[in-house]
């Protein structure tokens, strides 16, 4: 009995919001694809949340067969022409098909129309990020507080740098700061990288150079992470901790900075992994993701939003990445085939798509090694 309570809790902890937010970023790529490609007047043979076997669906009028499958890891939009569900052309199909047909593949479209429906699937999931905090921005608000200093911890690189309590944070190379938040951001993802901070003391500007510590942290929840750190705190007294509020129109354009923070957060992570600044076991995988989800549902709803946020993003830029059998390596054949004047042969595409399948097979496991391993370690 005490087994089958601990399943049931597991399942609904853990397997249950990861289903649910997983699903729905997938069902979101896929509408982008799926309503571009009508709207560019190609036909949609099957619209899935999921693979393998199909759990239930439909055929609605237009002949697209609506599906949810067994294996909740993904989803695709088939359109007519395409030999499997990454969207390869069927060639042998292509050549016996009338031009009425042809025309409304996916292969026989205009090359803007397959860009523009294949570029739809991670726009959406940008969308998506955007929409998801200025929603919680509208309802909640953002907790922010002042940039100034209320200690500096010993031996830190603030202190070593000559920060002082009282100080006012201005800039980090460069880059207005406005908040504490702006700070942290800035400073997490760039461990043992030189920047330069500009204070006001005294109504006197400075520019201080230092070098963020690399630092092991772990959440609330006994996740282990790698972070830069300077060693500064801020308090109520002088950070004047608050909740700011946005009407509407200024939640969605909140929400658009806060999506961009987190590609230009990622690009940053990506660029510090072949530097050497991080490591790569905090790569995550689905394990990783699920134990996320699971940890966020139990701070509520808002919580687990603001994680399908992040991960719609993550799953934006992703497939954005130029490897064939992702919306990147298309958007990249079709970029050849504008240069070009005519697509690749059937030969060079059919060898990119094993190269690439290979290449996300092997980031996959990768990355489920590395849940595994956080999991034992």
């Amino acid at each position: 009995m005490e087994g089958m309570t601990g399943v049931f809790g597991f399942v609904t902890g853990y397997i249950i919001p990861f289903i649910l937010v997983l699903s729905l970023l997938v069902f979101v790529h896929e509408m982008g694809h799926y309503l571009v490609g009508r709207w560019s007047g190609i036909r949609v043979l099957a619209f899935s949340v999921g693979f393998g076997p199909e759990l239930a669906g439909f055929t609605d009028r237009h002949g697209t067969r609506w599906r949810i499958a067994a294996i909740p890891l993904g989803g695709y939009v088939r359109f007519f022409g395409d030999e499997d569900a990454s969207s390869k052309p069927d060639m042998s199909k292509l050549e016996s098909m009338s031009e009425e047909d042809r025309a409304h593949s996916f292969a026989g479209a205009r090359l803007w129309k397959r860009a523009a429906t294949v570029a739809a699937g991670p726009i959406a999931n940008f969308l998506l990020a955007i929409i998801i905090f200025a929603v919680l921005f509208s309802i909640y608000g953002r907790s922010v507080a002042d940039p100034v200093v209320a200690e500096v911890k010993p031996e830190s690189a603030a202190a070593e740098a000559g920060i002082l309590p009282g100080d006012l944070l201005i800039a980090i190379d460069g880059g207005k700061v406005e908040t504490f938040d702006d700070v942290r951001r800035y400073v997490s993802i760039r461990p043992e990288q030189r920047i330069v901070v500009t204070i006001e003391r005294n109504a006197e500007k400075m520019d201080l150079p230092m070098v963020p510590k690399r630092t092991d942290m772990t959440d609330q929840f006994g996740n282990k992470m790698e972070i830069g750190l300077i060693g500064i705190v801020t308090n109520q007294e002088v950070g004047h901790f608050r909740v700011q509020t946005y009407t509407p129109l200024a939640a969605l354009e909140e929400g658009a900075v806060q999506t961009w923070h987190i590609v230009t957060g990622t690009f940053k992570y990506i660029g510090n992994l072949f530097a050497g600044y991080m490591k790569a076991d905090q790569l995550g995988g689905p394990i990783r993701v699920a134990q996320a989800s699971g940890q966020m549902a139990t701070l509520g709803v808002a919580a687990l939003l603001q994680l399908a946020a992040v991960l719609s993003v993550s799953i934006g830029l992703l497939n954005l990445m130029p490897v064939p059998v992702l919306d990147g390596g298309h958007l990249m054949f079709y970029a050849i085939e504008a240069v070009r004047g005519k697509p690749l042969g059937a030969s060079a595409q059919e060898i990119a798509f094993r190269i690439g399948l290979a290449m996300v097979l092997s980031l996959m496991v990768f990355a489920t090694w590395n849940d595994i391993s956080a999991l034992i370690g």
